[in-house]
């Protein structure tokens, strides 16, 4: 019973479409007619002719407007009919008519469609993914740009993350840590209000600027990953040893590492200076506030500058205590800048240890200064520095003046003079 009735209504729908067709082949026929005896030219000039031209194209207009609402009215009778017989062959009945559409239907869809419904009609359409669009459309899709998976630079991060926006507003170089490895990724997981910022009002109990939390956190960024307690147990530890709240915010602000170590190793550091200098309590505390990265940096430096001070210049166990009390920088300086500035005191400007232990200073200066002034006295014949003797030029005078004065109170020549010189140098 099924498969005979789906024959019939196929054989019904065949001859509909042909009936159609040939409506509209002979609805066709008739529209070219009209038309071509609208165009026929009319080049006579008399008054008959001209008439007659009015009258056929009036005559064609008439017929083409009876022939558009003959077809509209079967187009819409054909419709309804198609709906009544099943509900379920609609879109298919639809898609029949649409197949025999006429020229005429076409050019009355090509009319302008408004706004209104113009916006219905997209919104009611779906676009896929693989449809071809024109370059303007493609630019005018906005995509909302997304987290980077990976990336060689913080920067794609900042507007994302708020824990690197809130460090780029503390005065952190982002680019300086994105070059260290794995540090990036660590930032990056923090979250600020768990990670950063209780660690932040830590720094600031302790006495710690906020203009210095920049350069702290730049310095030792794994300062976040510190155990609270255990932070607070190292100040503790540091206020133990006599340390007072200024030095420690001081020590912390200079050597952001400080915090990363725990108490056994800060303490291990303090014995290490107070037994290797046979220093008391009160200068080992006075050297490490003045130089807190002392407790931080590598032990290895600060034994060969020590053994050097010792081996190769010659100086006393008593000489180098006093010169590290006073100069404490000695212990980490470059060895060959130090070498070269006591080479140039001792064997060239003829000064003995005693006096360079007297005047420590002077191992901290540019070796340049005390070679051009020293030269200058020479030149002017005043380079004494016996104190035994007259015109004794002190050595802590000499690389601490500025220029105009020691021009105008140990060189007594002018600063001209100075410039002068040391031009031939």
């Amino acid at each position: 019973m099924a498969s005979s009735c789906a024959q019939l209504y196929l054989r019904c729908s065949s001859l509909l479409s042909s009936k159609t067709a040939t409506l509209t082949w002979q609805h066709t026929s008739q529209v070219q007619h009209c038309t071509a005896v609208t165009r026929v030219p009319n080049k006579i000039l008399n008054g008959s002719s001209f008439s007659c031209g009015n009258h056929t194209t009036t005559r064609a207009r008439r017929m083409w407007k009876q022939q558009m609402c003959y077809y509209s009215d079967f187009t819409a009778k054909h419709l309804e009919t198609e709906a009544k017989e099943d509900e379920n062959t609609e879109e298919l009945s639809r898609t029949d008519v649409m197949a025999y559409k006429s020229p005429l239907l076409q050019i009355i869809d090509a009319a302008p469609v408004t706004e209104g419904q113009m916006s219905l009609d997209l919104d009611a359409v779906e676009l896929s993914a693989l449809e071809d669009i024109s370059d303007e459309e493609a630019v005018a899709i906005s995509v909302p740009p997304a987290i980077p998976p990976a990336s060689t630079s913080l920067r794609d991060y900042v507007d994302k993350s708020e824990t690197l926006t809130k460090l780029v507003q503390l005065g952190v170089n982002l680019w300086k840590l994105e070059q260290r490895p794995n540090v990036g990724t660590m930032l990056l997981k923090l979250d600020f209000n768990t990670d950063v910022a209780p660690r932040l009002l830590f720094l600031r109990e302790i006495g710690v600027e906020d203009s210095c939390f920049g350069n702290i956190i730049t310095h030792n960024p794994f300062f976040f990953t510190e155990n609270l307690e255990n932070l607070q147990a190292r100040v503790n530890y540091l206020k133990l040893k006599k340390f007072s709240s200024e030095n420690v915010a001081f020590m912390v602000s200079k050597a952001p590492y400080l915090l990363n170590f725990s108490v056994k190793r800060l303490d291990n550091r303090l014995g290490f200076y107070q037994q290797q200098l046979s220093l008391s309590a009160s200068n080992t505390r006075n050297i490490i506030a003045r130089l807190p990265r002392l407790l931080c940096a590598s032990l290895e430096p600060v034994k060969e500058n020590l053994k050097m001070c010792e081996i190769e210049f010659g100086f006393k166990a008593n000489e180098i205590q006093h010169i590290v009390v006073a100069v404490p920088k000695v212990l980490t300086a470059s060895k060959r800048r130090l070498t070269q500035i006591f080479d140039f005191l001792h064997n060239t400007m003829k000064v003995p240890h005693h006096l360079i232990a007297k005047s420590p200073q002077v191992l901290n200066t540019k070796y340049l200064r005390v070679r051009e002034r020293h030269l200058f006295l020479q030149y002017l014949g005043k380079d004494q520095y016996d104190p035994t003797q007259p015109n004794y030029i002190s050595l802590d005078r000499l690389v601490s003046l500025p220029d105009e004065i020691f021009c105008t109170e140990l060189a007594l020549a002018t600063l001209e003079d100075f410039c002068l010189f040391q031009k031939t140098l």
